[in-house]
């Protein structure tokens, strides 16, 4: 690439709640993105009051305004891929669904936010069905945790053995691929499953690292899996990117004290340079 020619960033959107805590949410997503050398961008889809020891209030965003927000990001920036968290009620997913129309966004990490690692609840009981609806067909990867998974699935998921079945009940709700974390069951060691297809299926798994200093993981890994996806890695090569970028962030987060409760990861554990692209 010459200096003459033009080029830009790898650009990632996160459209999710703000953590005035700092340790998940947009906060958590944007401090990914940059560890990974992209370019990140925001939609708010509510404000939350938390800290490590909880979520104490939460005010969603009206959709015109969330609207208006995608539409000056995709209209003027453009993006390479999207991350998909906390979507409060169905007229707010119904406007990130249009988005993603709209602007033929074709690489979606849809993080199906409902339980934050407090156990508060963070989405309205009406909005989980235009979610699946809405939004599972849109979606790349679909990226649940046990709680969530649960609520999806209308069953409780208390087996490392059961993660697959459930993983593919789950695609039968519309998404093309779905990794199941296996991180809230007992044990030394988390396993988790990617499954793409009829016989696709990758187990990852890795000891557990000791750390009271989780919150935001979710947040942290669909945001990972997005950077890896808008870097051009395919989507069980972004994964497992992505799962070893959070493990150390975890990892070197441990020992470190922030707030009273559930600390944040080591986001900037290892930065790397911001790249460029091309311009298209």
């Amino acid at each position: 690439m010459t200096n003459n020619e033009p080029w830009r960033y790898t650009r990632v959107l996160s459209i999710a709640g703000s953590d005035s805590g700092g340790g998940a949410g947009i906060q958590a997503d944007l401090k990914t993105f940059a560890a990974l050398g992209c370019y990140g961008m925001t939609a708010i889809t509510a404000l939350t009051a938390q800290n490590t020891l909880g979520v104490s209030d939460i005010h969603g965003v009206p959709p015109e305004l969330l609207r208006a927000q995608l539409s000056a990001v995709l209209d003027d920036i453009g993006v390479d891929a999207v991350k998909i968290g906390m979507l409060h009620t169905p007229e707010i997913v119904r406007t990130v669904a249009w988005a993603l129309k709209q602007y033929g966004v074709r690489r979606v990490v849809l993080d199906p936010v409902m339980v934050a690692t407090s156990g508060d609840r963070l989405i309205a009981p009406e909005t989980v069905q235009v979610l699946v609806d809405e939004l599972f067909p849109l979606a790349t990867v679909v990226t649940p945790n046990l709680d969530e998974a649960a609520l999806l699935l209308g069953r409780p998921i208390t087996q490392a053995d059961e993660l697959e079945v459930a993983a593919r009940d789950l695609m039968t709700m519309g998404a093309a691929a779905v990794l199941l974390k296996g991180g809230h069951l007992p044990g030394h060691e988390v396993t988790d499953w990617l499954v793409s297809g009829p016989g696709a299926a990758l187990r990852l798994a890795s000891p557990r690292i000791e750390s009271r200093n989780t919150h935001g993981t979710g947040c942290t890994l669909s945001s990972a899996i997005a950077a890896q996806l808008a870097l051009g890695a395919p989507l069980d090569r972004a994964v497992v990117l992505a799962r070893d970028y959070i493990l150390e962030a975890i990892a070197q987060g441990a020992d470190v004290c922030t707030g009273a409760g559930h600390g944040p990861l080591n986001h900037g554990h290892a930065p790397l340079v911001q790249g460029k692209q091309a311009r298209t």
